[in-house]
Order: C-alpha cells, then sequence, then structure tokens
C-alpha cells in the first residue's frame, strides 16, 4: 500500500499504523458529527462577513496610530456578530491569550474589587496575573483580591461553596472553560451557562469573564450565547486557523469591551488606535478557515484518546465523551514517557522536526515543561503541538493539526517513539 509506504518512510511502522488504522475504524461516526458542527460554524463565519461587507480595502495595512482603519474596524465587528456580541477588541497588540485575560481582568475590576474563581485554580500563567505566585503589577499588587472555589472530587460545581464565597466585594467571575495543566473535565457550553445563570442568581449584575482558548468553534454555541460578559482568547489559537502570526481577542458587552480598550491603548485612546501593520489578511482568512482547522485538530484529539485509551493508559476526556475543547491529555506515569510523546509530536512536525524537546523553565510557570511544537508560527497551539509540565500524574496536553492528516501522523509518532523506548507495545492483534 502506498500510503502505509510513506508513513513507513517517515518512521511509522508497519505494526503502529496498523493499530492506527484499527482504532480509526470506530471512529467514523464521530467524526462525521465534528464535520457537522464545522459547517455550521463556517457558515456563521460567512454570514457575519458578509453582513458587514468585507472588501479588499479591508486588507490594507495601516501603520502609526491607525487612525480610521477600516479592515480593524471591520473585523471586529465581524468577531462581534460570531459571537452575537454587542463589541469586540480583536488586535495584534495583544500579545497572547494570557495578555488577553489580563487586560479583560485589569480593565474590569478596581482596587478593592475581588475576584472569584468557581472552578479552582486557574491556569499557570494567571497565577502570577492575580497574584496566587508573586508577581510585579500583578491584580493582587493594585489591591484587588482573589477566592476560588475548587471542584467537586467528580469535576462538577460546587454550588453550595460557590453561593457562599460570593460577597460584597466580588464584582468579577472567570471561568476557565479548557482544562489548562490539570485533569479535570473541560466544561461544556451548556454547563456554562448553568453556572453564569445560578451565579447571577445569587448576585444579579456581577459580571462574568469566560476564559475560552482552545474552545471557540468545538460547539455550534460560545460562551457568549449563555450570558457570558465577556469571552476572551488567543489569535495563535482556534480563532486564527493557523495563519494569525500574533493576537488576541476579547468580546462581550460594550461597556465590558470599552474599558479592555482604553486598558490596552490608553485612557480616552480606547480603540480609536492601533495600527494593523498589515496582518489584517492573516487575520480575516485565519477566521475564515478556523471551523475547519478546528475540526481537524478536533478529530486528532479524538483519534488520541481512542488510540492511547485502548493501550490502557488515563486518557482525559475519555475516548467517548463528547468534546468541548481541542486538548487531549494523556497521563504517561513517568518523566522519560514524557518525552518519548513530545519526541514523536516534533518529529512529525514540517518545521524543527530534527530537533528533540527538552524540559526546562518556561516563563510564568512553576516547574519544568516539556513543549514539542514544530510551528509556523512559534506557540502556535492549533497547530499539531504537546506539552506538560514535569511534575505527577506526568501528563502531556496535545492538542492541534492545521489538518487531520498532520494530526493522525503526530499522533502516530507519538506512539512509535513510546513503542522505540519500550514504554508501550503494540501487540499485532492490539484489540
Amino acid at each position: 500500500m502506498e500510503l502505509e509506504a510513506m508513513y513507513r518512510a517517515l518512521g511509522v511502522s508497519p505494526a503502529v499504523y496498523s493499530y492506527g488504522q484499527s482504532v480509526l475504524a470506530a471512529l467514523k461516526a464521530r467524526f462525521e458529527r465534528v464535520d457537522e458542527v464545522a459547517e455550521y460554524n463556517q457558515a456563521k463565519v460567512i454570514a457575519a462577513m458578509q453582513k458587514h461587507r468585507v472588501s479588499a480595502p479591508c486588507f490594507a495595512a495601516t501603520t502609526g496610530y491607525g487612525y480610521d482603519d477600516v479592515g480593524r474596524d471591520t473585523l471586529e465587528k465581524v468577531y462581534a456578530d460570531v459571537f452575537h456580541t454587542e463589541a469586540a477588541l480583536v488586535r495584534p497588540q495583544i500579545t497572547c491569550g494570557t495578555h488577553a485575560l489580563a487586560v479583560a481582568l485589569s480593565a474590569n475590576l478596581l482596587p478593592g474589587d475581588e475576584l472569584l474563581s468557581p472552578v479552582g485554580r486557574p491556569y499557570d500563567t494567571l497565577e502570577e496575573v492575580i497574584g496566587i505566585r508573586e508577581s510585579k503589577c500583578s491584580l493582587k499588587e493594585y489591591g484587588v483580591s482573589y477566592r476560588q472555589v475548587d471542584l467537586t472530587e467528580g469535576g462538577g460545581f460546587d454550588w453550595d461553596g460557590i453561593r457562599a464565597a460570593i460577597n460584597d466585594r466580588t464584582k468579577l467571575v472567570t471561568i476557565q472553560r479548557s482544562k489548562g495543566y490539570a485533569t479535570r473535565p473541560t466544561f461544556s457550553v451548556k454547563q456554562i451557562g448553568e453556572l453564569i445563570s445560578f451565579i447571577k442568581s445569587v448576585k444579579p449584575g456581577l459580571k462574568v469573564m469566560v476564559d475560552n482558548c482552545y474552545g471557540e468553534f468545538v460547539e455550534m454555541t460560545e460562551p457568549s450565547d449563555v450570558g457570558a460578559d465577556m469571552t476572551v482568547g488567543s489569535l495563535i489559537k482556534n480563532p486564527g486557523g493557523g495563519l494569525a502570526p500574533i493576537g488576541g481577542y476579547i468580546v462581550g458587552s460594550a461597556e465590558c469591551v470599552s474599558r479592555c480598550a482604553f486598558r490596552l491603548s490608553a485612557p480616552g485612546l480606547g480603540q480609536e488606535v492601533g495600527a494593523n501593520l498589515g496582518i489584517m489578511p492573516a487575520f480575516y482568512q485565519g477566521l475564515f478557515l478556523a471551523p475547519t482547522v478546528v475540526a481537524g485538530a478536533l478529530k486528532g484529539a479524538i483519534f488520541a484518546a481512542n488510540l492511547y485509551e485502548r493501550l490502557g493508559f488515563r486518557v482525559v476526556p475519555s475516548g467517548g465523551e463528547e468534546r468541548h475543547d481541542i486538548i487531549q491529555a494523556v497521563e504517561l506515569g513517568s518523566p522519560e514517557a514524557m518525552r518519548a510523546f513530545c519526541h514523536g509530536i516534533q518529529a512529525a512536525a514540517p518545521v524543527d522536526s530534527y530537533v528533540i524537546p527538552e524540559p526546562w523553565p518556561m516563563p510564568g510557570y512553576d516547574s519544568d515543561v516539556i513543549m514539542a511544537a514544530g510551528a509556523f508560527v512559534q506557540g502556535s497551539s492549533i497547530e499539531l503541538s504537546a506539552d506538560g509540565p514535569i511534575r505527577p500524574p506526568y501528563a502531556v496536553y496535545f492538542q492541534g493539526g492545521l489538518t487531520w492528516y498532520h494530526a493522525k501522523l503526530g499522533i502516530l509518532m507519538s506512539l512509535q517513539k513510546l513503542v522505540d523506548a519500550g514504554l508501550a507495545k503494540v501487540e499485532p492483534d492490539c484489540p
């Protein structure tokens, strides 16, 4: 078979390839559902672009102050329409997802206010933003306090604990949709909606922000459809479609987004300034491609879950669960297995495939992190990548793949490296 021979040339043994094909045989119905969601979201994006009359002038570069930037302003209207919100802030000046979240939080919290997380500890890089770990210019340093309510043992919401935690000082609630570096469930849009409704029933008018990173276009609805006052994410994840070279977005109420714009630029300037520097074509085309790109990444996550689960590894979510983000956690049990897995992902990359990933002390994290990412855009986690902190339970977090076929190759290569290292075994008749 020509295809099997090509995989063999790339380093995948016949045994690993055959095992992968046996796993795929049972996933046809799941993949068809993924394609249905992608088709719906593709139509939603096209409708928003048509409504706001996207045209060639929208792709023109601006410099300096960026006054009267028609491409930038139109793109923000498109984003607001796609997410069904009053306003949007979509800027290359937002450097990453953590930056977008920091802008949203600092713009809508004042000294004396309290921030509440009802879903436990936030992602590592937000700990210094909030002040859980000491850092210059944290919210804590500016007089904003923080409280969290941990999830129940089963990964659900502690309703009584959340009710008790909301007080007169509570001004903003942050909900992290995806699991981050934790092996807890990712929340569905429906679950997030139920949590928002409960929070606002306890304290009407309380603002809710959702960290939507890794979740955009996975479902037909977004957190902004179920009551979130702000929904925040990174353009080098799902909505950038692999083409956006930088950037982040904040969508939500006009009041919240306006405050974010003043925080990002300066009081009195807001959204009026901020040149696009010639990257509007990548932002527009990336958004256009995003539903299809996300579908490919989702198929890769489903494939990885089923492939590793059948070999006896714990995976989160499990192979049969509904998907609410593109991240697949695989508990490997040792630093050596994490290295082998990430070596396989890197070896499958179109960029830097010859590099062997090693753990290192990344900024914003409290332990060494290993990261495999041979990406066209540095740090782009909608591209094929895997990473994780070197700490128990020694889980890697696999995500991305601009095409399903690249995601498939990466997963097979990750298993191949584990097999080569004697850390996994694929029998010819593996079930």
